[in-house]
């Protein structure tokens, strides 16, 4: 009797299948809102934006996006506690490769915890020398690329890469371009005539 017990417990729930569309939705949101991040990023930065109104409400919009990147994607992976088919417990959520976990899982743990590290350094940005939190604030590049390495390895291993792939690019290839042009010399852009020189 205990044996039939165990063995109905591991079987999945039917709500399990909600939840891992919460689970999908939410990353996808995640990933759109992590893409419009860096690009609206990108443009304050390098001032691009700055007439439309202004330094401080363009950067509280960067801000703004960036906090709703990291509460969808935080949902995308508490969601995971819920399942009754897979153990996922909160040590298996955010310390990576533990209990044989795979690497695609651990590359959204880094990214996201990485990104959650450069939030809340802007929280404390009076208190850290500027040059040292822009060090810091940098990492957030490599952290997007672990998680697009984890949305790309995540969408094959549930065999959704064919139905999402197209929406992905759509997003991704913008995003690229810009972090590819801001890390181009303004030199090079101004000889190129994409950027007007400031007389």
């Amino acid at each position: 009797m205990p044996h039939a017990v165990l063995q109905l417990s591991a079987l999945p729930s039917p709500h399990d299948a909600g939840i891992r569309q919460i689970a999908a939705l939410s990353a996808r949101i995640a990933y759109v809102l992590v893409c419009l991040s860096v690009c609206w990023g990108v443009l304050v930065n390098t001032g691009w934006v700055h007439r439309l109104s202004g330094r401080e409400a363009t950067r509280s919009s960067h801000m703004v996006l960036a906090t709703l990147a990291l509460a969808f994607g935080g949902m995308h992976a508490l969601a995971f506690l819920f399942l009754t088919g897979d153990r996922w417990d909160l040590l298996r959520l955010t310390v990576p490769m533990l209990h044989d976990g795979l690497l695609r899982h651990a590359a959204g743990i880094v990214g996201f915890e990485v990104l959650l590290a450069v939030a809340v350094s802007s929280a404390f940005r009076r208190f850290i020398p500027y040059r040292r939190w822009l060090a810091l604030h940098r990492f957030a590049y490599p952290a997007v690329v672990l998680l697009l390495a984890h949305s790309v390895y995540g969408a094959i291993a549930n065999g959704h890469l064919n139905a999402l792939w197209l929406g992905g690019l759509t997003v991704l290839v913008p995003t690229v371009v810009l972090v590819a042009l801001r890390l181009v010399p303004p030199r090079a852009l101004t000889g190129l005539g994409m950027v007007e020189e400031d007389v």
